[in-house]
């Protein structure tokens, strides 16, 4: 009996000190957020309309195609990485997979006002401007057209590390993803990058592991929530790119995740197993003295 009781002060004591180290302070260090919101509702996007995608293709071609590239429709980008990263701050996008990777409603409010819909107002003060323009002087069907011919024209499926690439590698470098060859470097030159962002954006080869897989969700959706005034741009991923965006992260920092997570529930027996030999060792030394 004195046994269990002394068993069970350690465990006590164990699951104290575990709930203090890891819980409690991981509540205290990362407070609470609210779930990440895929469906855009603070937003002035579509509000229900329908665009139309043969508008929209005359629209975007003769809007956007002086920046943005849409190699698939044969308007291949106009500039090196270098060079429009010298001119706009950052590589513009390529528009061929906006829309499957982006939300319908925040594609629309992106073009309405782009520093609003990606909440980074805050880094456009005292006569700074986005690189770029707003479009909120189109009619809202125009917006919607547009939106609806980047929809028609985006492929069905893309593997999680397209989505990847073009989510966030204009940016972001993954360095993991390709050592040797260095291709998932950030397509934006580092000194460009620094200077439109503040600071040099993080490799995110391991950001996996040292943030895990709800924060990084969160932050994707809203970076504002986690770290209020920073210069990341909310995204507008729809949750599936999300969801591939995230992966891709794990087949590059955590390729071993699934081969540990098997390995735990063995481990526990082995340990239970461990447990029962040293109970009837233990009882079998000392049954003569009690």
């Amino acid at each position: 009996m004195k046994e269990l009781k002394v068993l069970a002060v350690v465990v006590a004591l164990t699951l104290i000190t575990y709930w203090g180290v890891e819980p409690y302070a991981h509540s205290e260090m990362h407070p609470h957020v609210d779930a990440p919101n895929y469906n855009y509702t603070d937003v002035d996007g579509l509000n229900g309309m329908t665009g139309n995608a043969e508008n929209g293709a005359t629209l975007v071609q003769s809007n956007c195609t002086a920046c943005h590239s849409i190699t698939t429709q044969g308007f291949p980008p106009l500039m090196d990485n270098a060079s429009s990263a010298a001119a706009y701050g950052v590589v513009p996008p390529d528009l061929s997979t906006a829309g499957k990777l982006y939300n319908a409603d925040f594609l629309a409010a992106y073009i309405k006002d782009p520093a609003t819909a990606a909440k980074v107002s805050h880094k456009f003060q005292d006569g700074a401007v986005h690189p770029m323009p707003g479009y909120s002087w189109m009619k809202p069907e125009e917006i919607a057209d547009m939106v609806a011919y980047l929809q028609s024209i985006a492929p069905k499926e893309m593997t999680n590390k397209e989505t990847f690439t073009d989510a966030c590698l204009r940016c972001h470098s993954i360095k993991y993803g390709d050592m040797k060859n260095g291709t998932m470097a950030a397509k934006t030159p580092n000194e460009n990058i620094k200077a439109y962002m503040g600071k040099l954006p993080p490799d995110l080869s391991q950001y996996i592991r040292s943030r895990g897989e709800s924060y990084l969700h969160e932050f994707i959706n809203n970076p504002q929530k986690h770290l209020e005034g920073t210069a990341m741009p909310r995204v507008g991923l729809t949750q599936d790119a999300e969801n591939q965006v995230v992966a891709y992260m794990e087949e590059v920092g955590d390729s071993k995740k699934a081969e540990r997570e098997a390995l735990g529930p063995k481990f526990l027996i082995y340990l239970v197993i461990f447990a029962i030999f040293a109970w009837l060792w233990k009882a079998s030394k000392w049954r003569d003295v009690h």
